[in-house]
């Protein structure tokens, strides 16, 4: 997928990973630490983290193509390339906190008790994944807006 409405696609592209990234890692923190959230938001963070992970590849590709359209690349647009090959990582770290808590969430709702030790592990996985996923695209994004934009003073 190289445009979409005769805009590069990776323009558009970036600005939905961009959100959906940062956003799913927020929701999924949430219901790791609230059970209440995960029972009402666990099968929408699966399928946030299923687009992100479909669209993750899509994004990097588009951008690949817009890189090549050019025969001399900045540094700090040969750094927001390389940071990029970190994102199917982000995305599918996102995608297994997903299928975790949805696992936990099926686990629970079939049990008498809460299940401490598999809550615990959830939730810092989640976390952990959470925080490292958005700093990462906010690492990619910043180097991505440097390219175009300028660097910072």
């Amino acid at each position: 997928m190289t445009t979409l409405f005769g805009l590069p696609a990776h323009a558009l592209l970036n600005h939905t990973i961009v959100v959906l990234a940062p956003l799913l890692a927020f929701l999924e923190i949430l219901c790791a630490v609230w059970p209440a959230a995960r029972r009402r938001l666990v099968w929408l963070n699966l399928a946030l983290a299923a687009a992100v992970v479909v669209l993750t590849p899509l994004t990097v590709s588009a951008g690949e193509w817009l890189f090549n359209q050019q025969t001399e690349h900045s540094p700090i647009l040969e750094t927001h390339e390389e940071r990029a090959e970190w994102a199917i990582y982000f995305a599918i770290g996102l995608l297994v906190v997903a299928v975790a808590q949805a696992v936990q969430h099926r686990i629970e709702s079939r049990a008498a008790e809460p299940k401490k030790a598999l809550a615990v592990t959830v939730a810092v996985i989640a976390v952990a994944v959470g925080v490292w996923a958005t700093f990462g695209v906010v690492m990619i994004g910043d180097a991505g807006a440097q390219a175009v934009w300028g660097t910072r003073e």
